[in-house]
């Protein structure tokens, strides 16, 4: 007997040795599958970043579809636990990898080193247009007709709110002479914002106890990386700000959220819109006084630009927005199709304003419907939001697509991945040499954007019906 018990207790440590072994050798292959496809997104990424123009699409797809690919298996791979960290400090190398190259996919630059200069020879650029100094030949430091030639949109007056004004004014004090130098200056703040909106997803993903691999939806995002820390977008301060506002809620210091939100709503308007999200979380008597904060330290952020021709030209800027700008919409271009057929030309000028009611209408009735809120729903709602505005908007560019991508960081949605894979196609416009915008591409990208999210929607209502039949049967028992 004892040599049979012997001769099992044998048999049994082999197989357990046997399986670690495979074990071993799956991690193993595992390790190497993972870090090959790092390897591919960061080298992709420095193509992007480095060796490519703007007009180049067809040298970007290739890089970008090595990029995505990559991402998006990362993220649907087994990670093991104790690589976390390995890939959280690889999403803010991707980002550092960055810094060094001038803009290449955007020309908004430019712009920002004008302001920025204007300021510093003590003119508030929102008193005139660009071409105001070239027309009166006013001689300034800095401000010359080779700038001045680089400038996208030297018909409008400037739109960018206080937080992004003082990161151009730092810049060009620091390197008021060197373009370069301004755009690496800009950078590292912006990169700086990232590696916070890093940190902040992690406790927040930790304190609502959802699966911290969950970081990396928005940590190796190539479109993030590339147009936040690569092309300078200041969604990266607003986001970074919008996570701190968040993270005060949950720590019920609404206080401090305030503080932060206003600090968002200073580097971009957008979040403004949530605030209507917050009055059922906050109850009446703590929203007001949220709001009072917001609004009183916006009033204070504001008041270095305000002049006796500041809101009136600020807002025509945001109402050429609205009347003006038109780059891959979705409802607008039907919109608008619609209104050649009915009227025989562009509505823009009444369909722009009508969409953005729309806007404003659906989401403070969200907000007024919504059932048993918390703060813990919030970004699932906020998700909603954006997407409602990006769905009526006239113009959604490719860096858009951050905020939603962010915030479903915390949801079970994933149909912004897709966004922002598909939204990249929109840079082909700049391929022609008259610029054109392809509508087949748009076409393209929100029939498989809605497309996905409408079977995720179905998909999340299915699941959500069993679980509730499964706790009533429960609950019955």
């Amino acid at each position: 007997m004892k040599v049979v018990r012997c001769n099992e207790l044998d048999k049994r440590l082999l197989r357990i040795k046997i399986t670690l072994a495979l074990i071993n050798q799956s991690t193993s292959q595992l390790k190497h599958l993972n870090f090959l496809l790092a390897l591919l997104l960061y080298l992709s990424l420095i193509g992007l970043g480095y060796f490519v123009d703007q007009s180049d699409f067809w040298t970007m797809l290739p890089f970008y579809l090595v990029a995505f690919t990559s991402y998006v298996i990362l993220l649907i791979r087994p990670l093991p636990p104790r690589q976390l960290g390995f890939w959280i400090g690889f999403a803010i190398l991707l980002r550092f990898a960055q810094l060094f190259h001038l803009p290449n996919l955007s020309d908004d630059l430019y712009r920002f080193i004008w302001d920025g200069r204007l300021w510093l020879n003590g003119i508030n650029p929102f008193e005139q247009l660009p071409s105001y100094y070239m027309t009166e030949q006013i001689t300034l430091q800095g401000i010359n007709e080779g700038l001045y030639n680089q400038l996208n949109s030297p018909e409008y007056y400037t739109i960018y709110p206080p937080i992004a004004q003082l990161n151009f004014v730092v810049a060009c004090w620091l390197f008021p002479n060197s373009i370069w130098g301004s755009a690496f200056v800009m950078k590292l703040l912006l990169f700086a914002f990232e590696c916070g909106s890093i940190f902040l997803i992690l406790k927040l993903l930790r304190h609502w106890k959802m699966p911290e691999r969950r970081i990396l939806i928005y940590g190796l995002n190539p479109l993030i990386v590339l147009e936040i820390t690569g092309n300078l977008h200041f969604e990266g301060a607003m986001i970074f700000f919008l996570l701190l506002a968040i993270w005060w809620l949950a720590q019920q210091k609404w206080q401090l959220s305030a503080v932060v939100m206003s600090l968002s709503i200073a580097s971009k308007l957008l979040p403004l819109m949530f605030l209507p999200l917050l009055i059922k979380r906050l109850g009446w008597k703590k929203s007001i006084f949220y709001f009072l904060v917001v609004g009183g330290i916006s009033i204070l952020l504001f008041a270095p630009l305000l002049s006796s021709v500041f809101i009136q030209n600020f807002g025509d800027s945001l109402d050429l927005y609205f009347r003006k700008f038109e780059f891959n919409a979705s409802t607008y271009y039907f919109g608008r199709w619609l209104g050649f057929q009915l009227k025989g030309y562009n509505v823009i000028g009444s369909l722009g304003p009508a969409l953005a009611s729309m806007t404003l209408i659906s989401i403070l009735a969200m907000a007024a419907l919504e059932k048993k809120p918390s703060i813990t729903q919030l970004p699932v709602v906020m998700l909603w939001a954006i997407s409602i505005h990006l769905t009526f908007t006239t113009t959604v560019h490719p860096w858009y697509t951050a905020l939603p991508l962010v915030l479903c960081s915390f949801t079970n949605y994933r149909f912004p991945v897709v966004w922002s894979g598909m939204i990249f196609l929109t840079y082909i416009n700049y391929s022609y040499e008259v610029y054109q915008e392809n509508l087949w591409i748009v076409g393209l990208e929100y029939l498989v954007v809605w497309g996905f999210l409408i079977w995720e929607y179905s998909w999340h209502g299915k699941h959500a019906t069993k679980l509730s039949q499964m706790e009533s049967t429960k609950s019955s028992h």
